[in-house]
This record gives structure tokens, C-alpha cells and sequence, in this order.
């Protein structure tokens, strides 16, 4: 009974870690892809640049809050 109970923990520990490192792994192709997005949109209208940045910034902030979320929702499995 107690080896079922260390590995099920063991198996939440692989799932958290797991978890964080997909969240993170997401939230780097997910700003990329904006990155690789807002310089084609202001090397085809430079005229608007400031527009396209400032949105870029916004978007890729969103993106790291929702990254850092899954993360602690990953860690607090761990504990709890």
C-alpha cells in the first residue's frame, strides 16, 4: 500500500513538471509567433509601427500571465 502511495506522488511530481514545462514551452512558440507576426506587419506598413508594437507588448504580456498561471497551478499540485 505505501509503494502505491510514493509512486502516484511520484507520478504527480513527473505530471507537474511536465505540465510547467509544456506551459513554458507554448508560451515561447506563442510570443514567436507574434514576434515573427508584428515585423512582417511593420515591414509591410512601417508607416504604422508604433501601433503594431505597442499591440505586440500587450499580446505578449498576456501570454506570459497565462504561462506563469499554468506554471503555479503546476506547482501548487505538487502540494496539494
Amino acid at each position: 500500500m505505501l509503494g502505491m502511495i510514493l509512486a502516484a506522488e511520484a507520478l504527480a511530481v513527473v505530471g507537474a513538471c511536465l505540465g510547467a514545462a509544456i506551459a513554458a514551452i507554448a508560451a515561447g512558440i506563442g510570443i514567436g509567433r507574434i514576434g515573427s507576426s508584428a515585423m512582417e506587419a511593420i515591414a509591410r506598413q512601417p508607416e504604422s509601427a508604433g501601433d503594431i508594437r505597442s499591440n505586440m507588448i500587450v499580446i505578449a504580456a498576456l501570454i506570459e500571465g497565462v504561462a506563469l498561471f499554468a506554471v503555479i497551478v503546476c506547482i501548487l499540485a505538487l502540494f496539494i
